[in-house]
């Protein structure tokens, strides 16, 4: 998430209350979690696991609960809860709209583009030409829609990461501050739930294409040309790279990169990054003629007792 124009850090520290480390004239650009931090960019951190993650990201201005020893060209926000000040960020740099129509006034749409009844559009939602909005709907705002992208009755773009801190009084929720990118050519089927980033993008990019009632986690990134069948579930933060193909039922771990061209055969389950250009089944998922010879010698165990009995 970039901010509308730089800010200091002393002014960034002025608006969670907290201490700062460097010049205060440090320029801020924006903020985002630390897979997707850029130069410039605030990135939280408050567990001393991840300190050195967050130190040598390429985020310039690290939010953090303890003042360390800060790199050379960096800054430190020092908080007693970044999770929390981080979360305060999002409110003022993204506050939340509330919605005054079905389709915003802010909302932008292009030439030839079809909207059915009941659709709803929100904030400051671009849909580029020669694309249709199946009823029911719902685009949440900020949402960037391509052109000839065909979304069926009842998808959902851009609701809330699910993304919580477990605190002794209860889940304690990360706002989200970004957004859904659908470039040209996609097609999306109905029942579909596409989470918004939470500082960044959740992406479909060109020419991907999704059956019914599938479900995408914040951020992650779905390549070109990818082939996505029905019941498909992607956690938060994954990658899947172009020409993928994921058939029914897969379920895919946070973080999980798909290579290119992979193929995942129904109801596996991915619980690592997989290499591109194989074909994979089961779970945990290995390439799908092994799996395949596995399931076939267990079948085999019956037999092989039997046979052990006799000796």
């Amino acid at each position: 998430m970039k901010f509308p124009k730089t800010h200091t850090l002393k002014e960034i520290s002025e608006i969670i209350d907290a201490d700062f480390v460097g010049d205060a004239d440090f320029p801020v650009l924006g903020m985002n979690e630390i897979h997707v931090v850029e130069e410039g960019d605030i990135v939280f951190v408050d567990h001393p696991k991840y300190y050195d993650k967050a130190l040598q990201s390429k985020a310039t201005v690290i939010l953090i609960n303890k003042e360390v020893e800060c790199p050379e060209g960096k800054a430190l926000l020092v908080s007693d809860d970044p999770f929390r000040d981080f979360n305060k960020l999002t409110r003022h740099f993204k506050p939340f709209e509330t919605a005054a129509s079905s389709i915003a006034d802010s909302a932008e749409i292009g030439e030839g583009t079809i909207i059915q009844p009941n659709v709803f559009i929100g904030n400051h939602v671009k849909i580029g030409e020669n694309c249709v909005i199946h009823p029911n709907v719902t685009i949440y705002d900020g949402c960037i829609l391509g052109d000839n992208v065909t979304i069926h009755a009842g998808t959902v773009l851009g609701a809330d990461a699910f993304y919580y801190k477990n605190r002794p009084e209860g889940f304690d929720k990360l706002l989200s501050g970004g957004n859904v990118v659908i470039e040209d050519n996609v097609d999306i089927g109905a029942g579909c739930t596409i989470d918004r980033g939470v500082t960044g993008s959740t992406t479909i990019k060109e020419g991907a294409k999704l059956d019914n009632q599938i479900q995408v986690g914040h951020d992650t990134v779905i390549g070109k040309k990818c082939l996505i069948a029905s019941h498909v579930g992607i956690a938060g933060c994954c990658i899947i790279e172009d020409e993928v193909t994921l058939w029914g039922q897969v379920g895919i771990t946070s973080g999980a990169t798909i290579g290119k061209k992979a193929v995942i055969l129904a109801q596996s389950g991915i619980s690592k990054s997989l290499e591109g250009g194989k074909t994979y089944f089961g779970y945990p998922a290995e390439e799908a003629r092994e799996k395949l010879k596995q399931i076939a010698y267990i079948k085999r165990i019956p037999e092989i007792l039997k046979k052990l009995k006799k000796i």
